[in-house]
């Protein structure tokens, strides 16, 4: 069956799907019944189907005209939730207070970096230029590594085991940096960062292994208790069907809202314990509370759902889409003919390699075509990684009056757990129930204008920083800071004027690529090619990592903003994407 939210997805694909929505006027009810549908549907139109456990199937005339609900949620479901919660908090607290703990030398006084009320916390002191790429290269390491946590799950230990390896690997990693940070090795600034490097190759590892895992773990409960629709009858006497798809998008909702909630927590928690106790601490808290998700998971390891792992289809997939470029050339992948003339009832000459039948090859299709709505994100994180690291050296060059300058950038959680339960509960409903088609495609275009514009907004507000710094174009020389000070200029504007527009496009950029085109793509794909798609997804994440600029001045930073226009062809992309087809999980 689909997963969470992304039936939405398929809907902006397809013209005559009306979006099934919380709120929508139910007097017109879907009258579309693709394969989803079909594969829940009686093939008779008036007999009911009962299924082992006496549950009630629809049928065909069922599926016409009743109102489709949610049904209920497991505990185990937000047991997993709480686990990822806290997975968040150790690894946001974690990475908030990197760009400091590199960029800044300690204050003077300090052993452990803290600064005070009016000082800026520092450990090694290497510069914005070093910050940044050792902040890139952990976001990178910790979006490559879902691939390699994906075919090991796929392929020899199940997601489950995966995760609880995971675990202990990025628990040894926080150990790592925690020994980095402490006041006697603090004061060695290459040694400090040696050691701190070969702790984010643990720390990334766990991570990576883990986000390619946890996720799907949970729609694996709901998929294995209730596979398929039920009719069920209301206390009001209105039957009513119970679809999959609208549960598991409610769980996902409330999954990510707990995730924010986690990453709000250790943000902006460990900032703070960052400036006035030491870096210590900031990287010793988080590891604490990590340790709770071993904790968790041995507790319900016998009442958990568990795939066996069945073999990666990855490697094969890419074999014959290679050999299909081979004999039909690249150009021609989106056309039919492609896939029809690589079938093995269609190749004479079959490879050694070629022991599937024709309707995997359907499969290998579905998945690649649904690939394609991961395009263009690397161009949406190029402007959103900012945040993590420009925009916080940005800050220290204001007047910040005892606020820690990372905290700023660290609000956007907070955004999103204000408009996720606002676009949920009423303004996507009220516009649903309007009539108005506000497609998760227009959604993501909108999104995309607005990390355009956000970090336009950036730019202005570096030019004015230049403009009244004491320092002039020098604005980032500590040196020059600590002798003429700061521009006045608060801190609280770039938040006033960057919240904003990370608002706009957080409930469909930050948690949409998650809830919409992580899952939405994994619909698309047929039950064994579902990790194929979850992947790219985190994939797509340190490509601009490797590119993102490093320079001094944050206001160069506009320059990379009209790649974001792209976003034009986006609709005509998603256009391709074949129909969904529901099925079980990933082999």
């Amino acid at each position: 069956m689909s997963t969470a939210a992304e039936l939405d997805l398929v809907e902006a694909a397809r013209a005559d799907y009306p979006a099934i929505e919380k709120g929508m006027n139910t007097d017109k009810k879907p009258g579309y019944k693709g394969e989803g549908d079909l594969g829940h549907a009686v093939s008779s139109t008036t007999d009911s189907l009962r299924g082992p456990n006496g549950e009630v199937y629809p049928t065909d005339e069922e599926l016409e005209t009743l109102r489709r609900v949610h049904g209920k949620v497991s505990w185990l479901i937000y047991s997993i939730g709480i686990v990822e919660m806290v997975e968040r908090f150790a690894y946001y607290g974690t990475t908030a207070v990197f760009v400091n703990f590199i960029s800044y030398p300690l204050p003077e006084g300090s052993t452990t970096g803290a600064a005070g009320t009016d000082g800026q916390a520092g450990a090694l002191g290497m510069g914005q230029q070093v910050s940044t790429a050792v902040t890139l290269f952990n976001s990178f390491w910790s979006y490559f590594m879902p691939l390699v946590g994906g075919y090991l799950a796929d392929t020899y230990w199940g997601r489950f085991l995966t995760i609880q390896y995971a675990i202990v690997i990025a628990t040894v990693g926080h150990i790592i940096i925690i020994v980095a940070s402490v006041p006697s090795v603090i004061q060695n600034a290459g040694g400090s960062l040696g050691c701190f490097i070969v702790g984010l190759l643990f720390f990334g590892t766990g991570v990576g292994w883990f986000k390619a895992n946890i996720s799907p773990l949970i729609a694996e409960q709901y998929e294995m208790t209730q596979p398929r629709m039920t009719v069920e009858t209301l206390k009001s006497g209105e039957r009513v069907i119970v679809d999959p798809v609208m549960t598991i998008s409610r769980v996902y909702m409330r999954y990510y809202f707990l995730v924010n909630v986690g990453a709000l927590v250790g943000q902006i928690s460990m900032v703070y314990a960052e400036k006035y106790v030491g870096f210590w601490l900031s990287f010793l808290l988080p590891t604490i509370l990590f340790l709770l998700c071993p904790i968790i998971m041995v507790l319900c390891r016998n009442k958990y759902a568990k795939r066996p792992p069945t073999g990666s289809v990855l490697g094969k997939s890419f074999r014959l889409v290679i050999y299909g470029i081979k004999r039909n050339g690249f150009r021609s992948m989106s056309k039919k003919h492609f896939w029809e003339q690589i079938r093995p009832s269609q190749v004479h000459d079959k490879p050694s390699w070629m022991t599937f039948d024709d309707a995997w090859v359907d499969e290998v299709r579905r998945g690649f075509m649904a690939c394609s709505v991961f395009l263009w994100f690397p161009i949406f994180w190029l402007a959103y990684g900012q945040m993590s690291n420009n925009l916080i050296n940005q800050a220290a060059t204001m007047r910040l009056n005892g606020l820690p300058n990372d905290i700023i950038t660290n609000l956007n959680p907070f955004s999103l757990l204000i408009l996720i339960p606002i676009c949920d509960k009423f303004l996507y409903p009220a516009i649903a129930r309007a009539g108005l088609r506000f497609t998760p495609i227009k959604k993501i275009a909108l999104g995309f204008a607005s990390a355009t514009l956000s970090m336009a907004v950036a730019a202005i507000i570096q030019h004015f920083i230049y403009q009244r710094a004491p320092c002039g174009n020098y604005a980032s020389d500590r040196d020059c800071i600590e002798e003429n000070g700061v521009p006045y200029m608060s801190v609280w504007i770039q938040n006033a004027l960057l919240h904003p527009h990370r608002a706009v496009r957080g409930p469909r950029l930050h948690h949409g690529p998650r809830v919409r085109v992580h899952q939405g793509a994994a619909q698309h794909a047929w039950p064994r090619h579902r990790c194929l798609l979850v992947r790219p997804r985190h994939l797509v994440g340190p490509r601009p990592g490797l590119c993102r600029p490093r320079h001094r001045s944050p206001a160069r930073l506009a320059l990379h903003n009209d790649c974001l226009h792209q976003r034009r062809r986006w609709p005509r992309l998603l256009a391709r994407v074949p129909e969904a087809r529901r099925g079980g999980g990933c082999a």
